[in-house]
């Protein structure tokens, strides 16, 4: 699993963001997670689909899927999600995402999580202490101005240092506050699901 810093960060380095769609909270099924491929936070190079179960336990382990089987995993470098918890509360164990795939990961939120209430959220689903230790466990949040004059947003990493992981942020967040990999995936990912939802 690679750690520590990268030799250096190129403008065009590939990079997977990775958020999920609509869905109707607390009821049985699943929504679809999409991930899109960018050089840098310019070029959009691909997109990859999955699915994970609302309050599921299957995010690691189907994004792990969705990125090792895309034609794309050889050329990727770093892999950013919009938050931790995908599809309601199935958690994304970071650390263990990283090691499954052998690449780094950031996960990116705009508003600083209020994990006590995450903690209290937990406790009315099944293996709730299972799914509190991972959260625990990538709870350390680093806040980070990606643009000037705009809101900051906080992320939590793995496998990647703090300085390498905010100027990846930083340069790819070239429209808005969020980078560009997530802020183009949440727009598929909605679009995809509110289309399906209607039928």
């Amino acid at each position: 699993m690679p750690s520590g810093k990268f030799r250096a960060i190129k403008p065009e380095i590939r990079i997977v963001g990775i958020d999920d769609g609509v869905f109707v909270p607390h009821t049985q099924g699943w929504t679809d997670v999409v991930g899109v491929v960018f050089r840098g936070g310019y070029w959009l190079d691909g997109v990859m689909k999955t699915e994970v179960a609302i309050d599921g336990m299957d995010a690691t382990d189907k994004i792990a899927e969705m990125i090792t089987t895309s034609p794309h995993y050889a050329q990727l470098r770093v892999v950013m999600l919009n938050g931790i918890t995908f599809a309601g509360f199935n958690i994304v164990d970071i650390k263990k995402l990283s090691e499954l795939i052998r690449l780094p990961i950031i996960a990116i939120t705009r508003e600083k999580p209020d994990f006590d209430d995450i903690h209290k959220a937990l406790m009315h689903l099944p293996e709730s202490e299972k799914r509190w230790s991972i959260v625990k466990d990538s709870q350390q949040l680093i806040k980070i101005k990606t643009r000037r004059g705009q809101e900051p947003v906080y992320m939590q990493i793995a496998g990647i240092s703090r300085e390498d992981a905010e100027k990846i942020v930083k340069e790819s967040s070239t429209r808005s506050n969020i980078p560009e990999p997530l802020r183009v995936a949440h727009i598929i990912a909605s679009g995809l699901t509110k289309q399906r939802l209607k039928n």
